[in-house]
């Protein structure tokens, strides 16, 4: 191995380390206890080589974002595919959405609400454009007339609503699985007798 090679790899091992230990203390601690110099201390780096790797903690988040997103489609494509059913495909990618935003609350914030330096749409990183395309195929089956990406923005727009205030405790825990059913009787056009 060459001193260069060791040097990159090194590199790119301190980079990950950052993004895993600022996820680590927003899990913990929450996002507002991410700062530099914290995230510094802990890795027992100095401020200014964390500044050589990220601009700033917009850009840590960024990371942090775009690492939750691949995440997040390949649970999500794995959840699509278990099944050929339409209709069982889209309740497990709403499922795994949902779940997901529970379990990961500091990568779900990251992708969902905090400022990032991504951009969204046709622009995003491949990471979004994944995470956005499972949900896409899953919906596609039940587009009808409209235009697949709205109603995809439409069904990542419901599903993040359900999971923001699910998870800050605003709806009532037993009725999980009627919102879930109900979201899946709209969204495949099968009523209450469906």
């Amino acid at each position: 191995m060459t001193t260069q090679s060791r040097k990159e790899r090194e590199r790119a091992e301190r980079h990950q380390r950052i993004i895993d230990t600022a996820r680590e203390l927003a899990e913990t601690s929450g996002w507002e206890a991410v700062t530099i110099r914290r995230l510094a201390e802990r890795i027992e780096y100095s401020q200014p080589v964390l500044y050589s790797h990220f601009a700033g903690k917009s850009a840590i988040v960024s990371a942090v974002a775009e690492q939750g997103c691949a995440e997040l489609a390949a649970r999500l494509r794995e959840n699509r595919v278990a099944t050929k059913d339409p209709a069982a495909a889209l309740e497990a990618v709403v499922r795994g959405y949902l779940d997901f935003a529970t379990e990961n609350p500091a990568r779900y914030d990251a992708i969902t609400l905090l400022n990032t330096d991504l951009k969204f749409g046709l622009e995003a990183p491949q990471a979004l454009r994944d995470a956005f395309g499972e949900i896409q195929s899953a919906y596609a089956p039940f587009a009808g007339e409209f235009d697949l990406q709205a109603v995809t923005e439409v069904a990542w727009s419901t599903m993040h609503g359900i999971a923001t205030l699910d998870r800050s405790g605003r709806l009532v825990d037993d009725l999980r699985e009627e919102r879930i059913r109900v979201l899946l009787g709209q969204w495949t056009h099968r009523g209450a007798n469906g």
